[in-house]
């Protein structure tokens, strides 16, 4: 009786053994092509900021942001960049898109470029402080380094309000002991052909001098978030 069982069984079982092989053989290269991907991803920045790094009135490719991330390459980081700018935002539109953006993305440095708009509006400094706080709060409690940048608006809105203004950044940064870029655009606004119709916007021309003004200040956050 035994041998005829197993002369019953020996090709059900040969057959399973065949397929269970094939098997195997399709999924195992899936997975030794997956783990590789896994262990390279790459950490993140975000910019997170108003038209200025938004690239407005230009091609998204001649912003700063964009010749940010060709600067990141060319110095062997290995980042992943992330726009998350929108021309016209203010302090209170941030604070409202930041924690899904930090959610989504969850980046390890954060640029934090706002407050120019609350400016040309007028806006009370008061909420515009509490506002840039908060972000800088919600930032920090996610893990990720900041690098605050600083903004002046012209002139003509008076010294007893631009002062002030400008002082926001600093006294933010030194409270929080934040990488601080003094003002994003400068030396800029001192040469007229290097504006946009409006005075307000530097042209595509002028991208390439916010990346020097930022870069100083980024590539250390960059260089110790990559040897971490």
């Amino acid at each position: 009786m035994k041998p005829l069982i197993n002369r019953l069984l020996t090709p059900f079982i040969q057959s399973l053994s065949r397929f269970a092989a094939v098997v195997i053989a399709c999924i195992l290269p899936s997975f030794v092509f997956l783990q590789p991907t896994w262990a390279a991803q790459s950490p993140t920045l975000l910019v997170f900021g108003d038209s200025l790094s938004a690239a407005y009135g230009m091609k998204e490719t001649q912003g700063w942001v964009r010749l940010l991330e060709t600067q990141i390459d060319q110095s062997d980081l290995n980042f992943s960049v992330v726009n998350g700018s929108v021309s016209g935002e203010t302090s209170t539109g941030g604070l409202a898109r930041l924690p899904a953006m930090l959610e989504n993305y969850s980046p390890d440095i954060v640029i934090l470029e706002l407050g120019g708009n609350d400016g040309l509006r007028g806006l009370p400094l008061a909420a515009l402080e509490k506002n840039m706080r908060t972000m800088v709060d919600l930032i920090s409690q996610s893990g990720a380094e900041i690098l605050l940048t600083g903004i002046q608006i012209p002139p003509n809105y008076g010294p007893r309000y631009t002062k002030p203004f400008f002082e926001i950044y600093e006294n933010i940064a030194k409270s929080q002991d934040l990488s601080l870029v003094p003002f994003l655009i400068d030396g800029i606004p001192q040469q007229p052909d290097l504006m946009q119709a409006d005075g307000i916007h530097p042209k595509a021309e002028a991208q390439y001098l916010i990346l020097e003004n930022v870069w100083p200040y980024l590539e250390p956050l960059l260089r110790q978030t990559s040897a971490e």
